[in-house]
């Protein structure tokens, strides 16, 4: 398990007052009886409740919230009352109840009744009548704002543990777990494979490295390279190569200036991520991919950072319009604006980065006709002044744009050095 101090330092209290309770019960105190693991899809949060039953070594019961999902009066909360009756008999024990959203979702009047019941059966159990002082109900969610209340007050889950995606040291860590059971070549290294996959959780890396050693295998390869590493993370991210499509010349043009607009947008706006690959081989729904890396873990994100985004988003249609007119700009740019105007409203609306609409949040209910055309207006400034912006930056480095599409043309694919060389002009050939 990578190294997530926070959590393991809290799940540890857990694991010694399984081991051992009278190391808190001799002045008084008592473990909270609910623990919550809060984090996103495949971040380990299975893996971390089954590691803290194995290192207190008491019984584990599994269970998913959706088992308890019954459409018959009674039979749910019939379930909740025979697993915790079950694990009374074993106690110490862990009850670990994974997608609790299932199960502990907010009540409305509305609800069926046999939808309530279960939930009110599972309340009574965590914190009712009956006090259990060695039975521990572990939790996991993706959806915390989903959960009722009642479960989440003081005497039930008070106990929450956020799991965050894992960092650059943490990608490290699970890397080389993963790739002790592939053979990989002496060249592969799990610094260099962490650097390149930010945002990924420990299950998309199991995936990375699994899909990589099959590529190898098909390959016939005697290690597993790094060429195969990388064909992997593309895959994750955008799809496998859709070899079967066979684009015309014109669309290959199309696709390599649409390309060379947002890596041009990335290599000179400043505060933008930086550049690693442009590519116009087919992939998913995608006909190419530009691929920016973060120079650093990013915990927060400034203004300019964001407007910089937004620039390297819309530098593909600015260059299609350039190169081939407003007339002639194609629909490939349907995802580049919807990522754009999402950043632009976010930062209207959630991050309070726009002085005419002020602090008001997306979360406020009932916003008036007027305001909301306020926001309409400020989110299509933003946009408009980043095209803009983009455009002019195309057009100052025209000869480099150029440079890039005719390479890419040829070449189909750029990768770091190589990719800033053709930039710059250190070994192109137009």
């Amino acid at each position: 398990m990578f190294e997530c101090t926070e959590a393991k330092e809290e799940l540890i209290e857990v694991v010694e007052f399984l081991k051992n309770p009278s190391k808190f019960t001799r002045l008084g105190a008592t473990i909270p009886k609910g623990v919550l693991l809060i984090g996103p899809p495949g971040i380990g949060k299975t893996l971390l409740a089954r590691a803290v039953a194995g290192e207190a070594g008491v019984p584990f019961f599994y269970c998913s919230g959706s088992e308890f999902d019954e459409v018959f009066v009674g039979l749910g909360a019939s379930r909740i009352r025979k697993i915790f009756q079950t694990a009374r008999s074993k106690t110490p024990c862990i009850i670990f109840v994974d997608e609790l959203d299932a199960l502990g979702g907010k009540r409305n009047v509305s609800d069926a009744n046999y939808n309530r019941q279960t939930l009110n059966q599972f309340l009574v159990e965590l914190d009712g009548f009956k006090k259990d002082t060695n039975l521990i109900v572990i939790g996991a969610t993706n959806l915390p704002e989903a959960l009722d209340k009642a479960l989440t007050r003081s005497g039930r889950f008070d106990n929450e543990i956020h799991i965050p995606l894992p960092s650059y040291n943490d990608r490290i860590e699970i890397f080389e777990h993963f790739m002790k059971k592939v053979k990989t070549h002496p060249s592969v290294s799990a610094e260099l494979l962490a650097n390149l996959t930010p945002g990924l959780s420990g299950a998309d890396i199991s995936n990375l490295v699994n899909q990589a050693a099959q590529h190898a295998s098909i390959a016939e390869k005697s290690f597993v390279m790094v060429e195969d590493f990388d064909w992997a993370r593309e895959k994750v991210a955008f799809g496998r190569e859709r070899k079967s499509l066979i684009m015309s010349e014109h669309d290959k043009k199309i696709t390599a200036y649409h390309e060379a607009g947002h890596a041009i947008a990335a290599f000179y706006t400043k505060d933008a991520d930086k550049l690693h690959k442009a590519s116009i081989i087919p992939r998913g729904t995608s006909l190419g991919a530009t691929q920016t890396l973060p120079e650093r873990e990013q915990l927060h994100q400034t203004y300019n950072e964001l407007q910089a985004h937004i620039d390297v988003c819309l530098g593909g249609r600015a260059a299609e319009e350039i190169i081939f007119g407003i007339n002639q700009v194609t629909t490939g740019c349907s995802s580049d604006l919807s990522k754009a105007t999402d950043i632009a409203r976010a930062m209207v609306t959630v991050f309070g980065m726009n002085h005419n609409v002020g602090y008001i949040s997306s979360d406020t209910k009932n916003l008036s006709e007027a305001t909301q055309a306020i926001i309409d207006n400020e989110v299509k400034i933003i946009l408009q002044k980043s095209y803009d912006r983009v455009k002019n930056l195309l057009k100052t480095h025209s000869e480099q744009h150029i440079r890039l599409a005719n390479e890419l043309i040829k070449r189909e694919t750029l990768v770091g050095e190589d990719l800033e060389n053709v930039i710059l002009g250190k070994h192109a050939n137009i």
